[in-house]
């Protein structure tokens, strides 16, 4: 298994070595090429992604053709679409890589077997579900409590290698503001 994600994994639990040795085979490695796509809107979310090198949009479309990105995930990242991956509902996101990436996908199928077989693993992604709601919580709030200058500089202090990857116009969708708002923003 790879050490970035035993790392992360140990953030979030107290796991054996040989615990992760039973983990690891489940989680096969992905090459995605920039601008190519790991999922697509109307697909149906059958993995669940850590990122080993690379960074991801995470977006949807709008019935204008506009995109609004939800999240990214870099190095060091989980990424899946919750709703289509539990429910296996066709996705209402798309997930591109914005330079050439890999990720370590664990199938669907395997995860469930592994809640069954492997308590430690539900424990796992539990823990990681309650620090993401956390995290979308927070985000949230800084959405409705916050001016859009404020949302850009969280988002630049707190996250300057993602920041580094991507365009202006991604960043736009992300803090829900127009590409011309944010340029008059990064002129003050």
């Amino acid at each position: 298994m790879d050490k970035l994600l035993i790392d992360n994994i140990r953030k979030h639990i107290s796991i054996s070595d040989d615990e992760l040795d039973q983990l690891s085979p489940y989680f096969q490695s992905t090459s995605v090429d920039k601008k190519k796509f790991l999922l697509q809107q109307g697909d149906i979310c059958r993995f669940e992604g850590f990122v080993l090198d690379g960074c991801f949009r995470i977006f949807s479309y709008d019935q204008k053709g506009n995109d609004n990105t939800l999240y990214f995930a870099a190095k060091d990242w989980w990424l899946m679409d919750n709703d289509s991956f539990l429910n296996q509902l066709p996705s209402e996101l798309n997930m591109q890589a914005l330079e050439d990436s890999t990720v370590l996908l664990i199938k669907r199928d395997d995860k469930m077997m592994l809640y069954e077989k492997m308590p430690i693993v539900e424990k796992l992604f539990r823990v990681m579900s309650q620090k993401a709601l956390v995290a979308w919580q927070r985000r949230l709030i800084r959405n409705h409590c916050e001016t859009a200058k404020e949302r850009y500089t969280h988002f630049i202090q707190t996250y300057p290698d993602i920041a580094s990857k991507i365009k202006d116009k991604q960043l736009a969708s992300y803090l829900g503001i127009r590409h011309e708002f944010l340029s008059k923003i990064k002129k003050q």
